[in-house]
């Protein structure tokens, strides 16, 4: 007389379909394109980041014929900040989808952590504000009067809450 034993979740009951098992093996082959290729964006926004420093730097130690205004130099160290979290933003969708398709157990700090897809959306968003803010105080600093700085101000300030909104239904959700 045997026992019958019963599955432990319903997916153990149902047979595995090979033609699922290939279509899973595809999407995984498929995903590292976009893994790779946003990690290699990543590391050129980075190295570009690094050579604009270098030589702001240097343009501001050797000014020579042309040194720069403090308001130009405040604009280029904003943009160079600007330029280095958009690298942070590619690296962090990189990481995510990697993190989402094959390896749970990477070891990153935790705000790097990404479970599911709304932890992605959710750290892509909160990147993507701080991007907007950083680069209209690029353009604040540089505003020579005239009411444009408020339309450029109110359609950043508008996308941010928007985004901030998709925020708080991520967290709910």
């Amino acid at each position: 007389m045997a026992t019958k034993t019963t599955p432990a979740s319903p997916t153990e009951a149902r047979p595995k379909s090979k033609a699922f098992a290939v279509a899973g093996a595809f999407v995984r082959a498929i995903i590292i394109l976009p893994v790779v290729a946003t990690m290699a964006a990543a590391l050129a926004l980075m190295v570009w980041g690094t050579i604009d420093t270098w030589n702001f730097i240097q343009h501001l130690l050797v000014p020579g014929e042309h040194p720069l205004s403090r308001d130009a130099a405040l604009l280029h160290a904003i943009e160079i900040v600007d330029l280095f979290l958009l690298a942070t933003v590619v690296q962090v969708v990189s990481l995510g989808l990697y993190q989402l398709y094959f390896r749970q157990d990477l070891e990153l700090p935790n705000w790097l952590r990404i479970n599911d897809l709304d932890d992605l959306k959710s750290k892509l968003v909160g990147v993507s504000i701080t991007v907007l803010a950083v680069f209209f105080l690029g353009k604040a600093i540089t505003w020579s009067g005239g009411i444009d700085i408020l339309y450029l101000g109110g359609a950043g300030a508008l996308v941010i809450v928007a985004l901030t909104y998709f925020l708080s239904k991520i967290d709910k959700h």
